[in-house]
C-alpha cells in the first residue's frame, strides 16, 4: 500500500512539473517561429562592415565607433590590422563613417585594440574619449582629447592600475579619479 501511495505522489508531482513548466513555455513564447521583418530606413553603413564593438552618441550627434577588436576565442576579420576609433554625424541625411588620426607619440598604435569606449565633456566643452584597450591581453584605459576642427584624437594618458579589471566597458567618473591621481 506504501508502494502505490508514494507511486500515485510521484506521478502527481511529475503531472504538475509538467503542466508548470509548459505553461512557462507558452506564456514565454518559448517555441514561436519569428519571422524576419524589412527594416524600411535600414541601410549598411559603408566602412563598418566588420561591425563594431562600442558606440557612444553626443548629445550634437557626434557618434564614436570602436573597431576591430581581437579577442580569444573570437574571429577577428582583420587580424593584421590594429583597431581604429571611426566617427559618424548622425544629423548628415546620409551619414558616413571616418576614421579619426590618433595624434601623439605615447600610444603604440600597432598593439591598438579598442573595447569599449565613454566619453566625459567638461565644463569648458571639451569632450575626452575613454578607451579600453587590450594590448597583448592586458587591460589599459586610453584618455583622448577629441579635436573636433581637425577630427582626430589627441592621446593624453594610458591608465593601467591593479584595481583596473579586464573589461569591456567602464565608468567615466571612477576613470577621470584615477587619472587625476
Amino acid at each position: 500500500m506504501a508502494k502505490l501511495l508514494a507511486l500515485t505522489l510521484v506521478g502527481l508531482v511529475l503531472a504538475l512539473y509538467k503542466n508548470h513548466r509548459s505553461s512557462y513555455q507558452t506564456r514565454l513564447n518559448a517555441f514561436r517561429e519569428v519571422t524576419p521583418v524589412e527594416l524600411p530606413n535600414c541601410n549598411l553603413v559603408k566602412g563598418i562592415e566588420t561591425g563594431a564593438e562600442d558606440l557612444e552618441i553626443l548629445p550634437n550627434g557626434l557618434t564614436f565607433f570602436s573597431t576591430g577588436l581581437k579577442y580569444p576565442g573570437i574571429k577577428s576579420f582583420d587580424p593584421s590590422k590594429p583597431g581604429k576609433i571611426l566617427l559618424m554625424d548622425l544629423n548628415k541625411k546620409e551619414p558616413a563613417v571616418s576614421e579619426l588620426e590618433i595624434i601623439g607619440n605615447t600610444l603604440d598604435i600597432s598593439s591598438f585594440n579598442p573595447h569599449g569606449i565613454s566619453t566625459f565633456t567638461d565644463e569648458d566643452n571639451t569632450v575626452y574619449l575613454l578607451v579600453v584597450n587590450h594590448p597583448d591581453s592586458s587591460s589599459t584605459v586610453e584618455v583622448f582629447k577629441f579635436q573636433e576642427e581637425e577630427r582626430s584624437l589627441l592621446h593624453l594618458k594610458t591608465i593601467t592600475h591593479e584595481l583596473l579589471p579586464r573589461s569591456s566597458t567602464l565608468t567615466p567618473l571612477w576613470i577621470t579619479s584615477l587619472w587625476i591621481l
